[in-house]
């Protein structure tokens, strides 16, 4: 593919175009503003320049071009963005021979596997199927909205079907959905029988796999998956996000449940920022998913030893990734679909309830066990790791207070114990902690410095940006660098700061801070020359020093006046 497609889209699409159909947007100054469309506020910080092509939001931190914003709202990498910008700008994208190969025969796999879908939904009706789902107290919408299948209870009624529609073997193979028996080379039957689909879809909504819940009591797995495919990496795809990524949003979470069947019914229910597990682990790639749309998870899984184990586990990996991580209690031996089916208003009072991840295992802990000395050791093997892998130094201090009165231990014995746990490698500082960082180890000199470049960039060829240039040069004895480096906040906040059109005196108060942070570090060096110099015992050079930090001191009180 050409580069010169990303510069053609970027032509005939504006920054407008590609935001507006999700946030409304309004004029202020040299910017366009509104609500953020990826995290929850009343008053807009959500900014848009028309110049620069690209976005910022003041509140949640997050920006860049259209491409990014593209990728961030639709779920989708670049090569998803790019086609979608694309089909949007009537732009044709082209392909090298390898390629398109792949390309065609990714479009082939979608194609088989959207067909597959809608073949196992159409059998639905008075089969099997339905009853269960029916039975498990499945409304007649959510059947329909999740697009919910029967996989008929003969070996090979899907391979006959598509293959008639002009499917290959090896592509129905290549998509999961039929196997090849064992000792029977050539021989093929369909992967899913007798059983109750559900589409699992990737963040763009496309059907990439299946879960099928057997219904017959019989030796057959009770829920089988579609193997990894060129479309499904389970580790990357958690079930229901495409309908749920919105509401996750709005309401400022994600709730992690076990399985689909829980899914549905919380989404029935109203729960619609709810995804699932789809028979794997929570991953790294999963908590990277969830990270483009909020950093608080709640975990609301089966409330049995193997559910407590699963909880902890995908706690622990949150936590050490930055997720704010909260527990839901459930009644012993009931699942989220058993107590929504059951009684809504209790689980809709229990998720009101939930607690903070070690708060919860600390309550759950104490509850079951009664031997203080299995307290512990349970404790130890279980919260202490949870606390370890909270990044905050101020919540860690916060829950190992919580765990010390819980324990009736002392603050300190905790601390000793959280000091011998075995050292995690490969934490990731988060976002937020990597700029606050930055900030304290940036001068003043160079936060005005940065400032005024950007009132440069911002308003060029203005009498402003003539002004700032000469007042520069004067103080530093130096020209202003010319820099394409300047970050989007910086250039955001600067616009909002002097407005559409500045007076030419609009930055001369950040010239004279300027002016006096760069006398203030000349003074600061000045000095060190000047001990220096006295440590060596070279008069001359005491005297050259002394001279300069009296110019620079001058120069400082004239300032103030």
């Amino acid at each position: 593919m050409a580069k010169d497609t990303v510069a053609e889209i970027k032509e005939r699409l504006s920054i407008q175009d590609i935001v507006s159909p999700y946030v409304k947007l309004h004029r202020a100054g040299r910017s366009l503003v509104g609500l953020c469309p990826f995290h929850k506020e009343k008053t807009g910080s959500f900014h848009v320049s028309l110049e620069r092509g690209t976005w910022h939001c003041f509140g949640c931190g997050e920006g860049g071009d259209g491409f990014s914003f593209i990728e961030k709202i639709e779920g989708v990498d670049f090569k998803g963005a790019l086609k979608l910008l694309a089909e949007k700008a009537g732009v044709v994208i082209e392909y090298d021979a390898n390629s398109r190969e792949r390309s065609s025969r990714t479009d082939r796999l979608r194609e088989v596997m959207n067909r597959a879908s809608e073949w196992y939904a159409k059998r639905l009706s008075s089969s099997p199927a339905e009853a269960y789902a029916k039975k498990r107290k499945l409304v007649d919408e959510t059947i329909h909205n999740w697009r919910l299948g029967h996989a008929p209870d003969e070996w090979r009624a899907l391979l006959e079907a598509l293959t008639a529609e002009g499917f290959t073997v090896e592509e129905l193979l290549a998509a999961g959905l039929i196997k090849e028996a064992d000792g029977k080379r050539g021989t093929y039957y369909d992967r899913f029988r007798n059983r109750l689909v559900f589409p699992i879809r990737d963040v763009a909504g496309r059907v990439v796999a299946f879960t099928g819940r057997a219904l017959a009591d019989d030796d057959m797995a009770k829920y089988l998956n579609s193997p990894e495919t060129d479309l499904y990496h389970k580790s990357d795809i958690l079930f229901g996000m495409d309908a749920a990524k919105d509401a996750i949003r709005t309401r400022g979470f994600a709730m992690l449940v076990e399985g689909q069947m829980d899914l549905l019914h919380a989404h029935q229910a109203g729960f619609r920022n709810t995804i699932a597990l789809s028979g794997t682990a929570l991953t790294e790639r999963h908590i990277a998913l969830l990270k483009r749309y909020s950093e608080n998870l709640m975990l609301v899984l089966d409330a049995d030893p193997a559910g407590f184990k699963a909880t902890a586990r995908s706690a622990e990996l949150a936590l050490r990734h930055g997720l704010r991580v909260k527990a839901a209690r459930l009644p012993s031996g009931k699942d989220p679909a058993d107590l929504i089916s059951e009684d809504s208003k209790e689980f809709s009072a229990r998720i009101v309830a939930a607690k903070p991840i070690v708060e919860f295992f600390l309550a759950e802990l104490s509850d079951s066990e009664r031997d203080p000395h299995r307290l512990l050791r349970l404790a130890e093997n279980i919260v202490l790791p949870l606390i370890a892998a909270i990044s905050s130094p101020m919540e860690r201090e916060h829950f190992m207070q919580s765990a010390a009165r819980t324990l009736g231990l002392s603050p300190e014995a905790v601390r000793e114990a959280l000091s011998r746990l075995p050292k995690q490698q490969g934490i990731a500082v988060t976002a937020e902690a990597s700029a606050t960082l930055s900030a304290v180890k940036k001068t003043a000199r160079k936060m005005r410095e940065e400032q005024l470049l950007a009132v440069i960039h911002a308003y060029p060829e203005t009498p402003l940006a003539s002004r700032v240039k000469l007042e520069y040069a004067r103080i530093t004895e130096a020209e202003p660098p010319l820099t394409d480096t300047l970050k989007e906040p910086v250039l955001f906040r600067t616009e909002q700061t002097f407005g559409e059109e500045p007076r030419e005196d609009a930055a001369d108060e950040l010239l004279n801070a300027f002016e006096e942070a760069v006398i203030r570090e000349a003074y600061q060096e000045a000095v060190q020359d000047l001990r220096r110099a006295e440590a060596a015992g070279n008069a001359v050079s005491v005297a050259s020093a002394q001279a300069t930090c009296a110019k620079l001191s001058a120069r400082l009180a004239s300032l103030a006046r």
